[in-house]
């Protein structure tokens, strides 16, 4: 049993996160869900950026920071597309943390690091927001500085390809990747 952290994306708590988390619960795991911006999720990618340019920043760390202040220092960082982001920046002020669970998007910069960090990264391929050329860049950097990086691509799908909410919705890798998820979490 892990604790985790499963932090939403530009859009906002969508109810694909929270069945994300009940996913991971059901299989035994404790996970907290942070709405980092305080409203409605929304509808649209654009609303998602709009949203997160009205909250900022510094506002969306500053929840994530008080979301984990109480959690176990193990706890597993998670996040999708955006929350993936924010996962990474976390791992400086937590770094015992037991892992981190990328999905969507990459997150964790090599300073922040520490030899031995599991990190699982789950992506499109290509993905709209991370080019592969970016995400190879990112994989050499975590490993050199000590993480145990594992890279899923995920060809031909969406950016999204896990919320069964939006049209680029995969099934079958949305599948492929809960079940390397539960193995990453043992």
């Amino acid at each position: 049993m892990r604790h985790i952290v499963l932090f939403h994306s530009v859009y906002g708590l969508r109810p694909a996160v929270l069945a994300a988390a009940d996913r991971l619960r059901a299989a035994g795991h404790r996970v907290v869900t942070p709405d980092l911006y305080g409203v409605p999720a929304v509808d649209t990618i654009e609303e998602g950026f709009a949203l997160f340019g009205r909250i900022g920043t510094e506002t969306v760390l500053a929840r994530a920071r008080a979301a984990v202040a109480d959690l176990p220092a193990d706890t597993v960082l998670a996040g999708l597309s955006m929350g993936a982001g924010v996962a990474g920046a976390l791992l400086a002020d937590r770094p015992a943390s037991a892992g981190l669970l990328l999905l969507h998007g990459t997150g964790g910069s090599p300073e922040a690091v520490r030899a031995g960090l599991p990190v699982h990264l789950h992506i499109a391929d290509p993905d709209a927001y991370d080019p592969p050329a970016e995400v190879d860049a990112w994989r050499r950097a975590m490993a050199t500085a000590g993480a145990e990086v594992e890279v899923y691509r995920y060809p031909g799908t969406d950016h999204f390809f896990t919320d069964p909410d939006l049209p680029g919705y995969a099934p079958a890798d949305a599948d492929r990747l809960w079940s390397r998820v539960q193995a990453f979490l043992g």
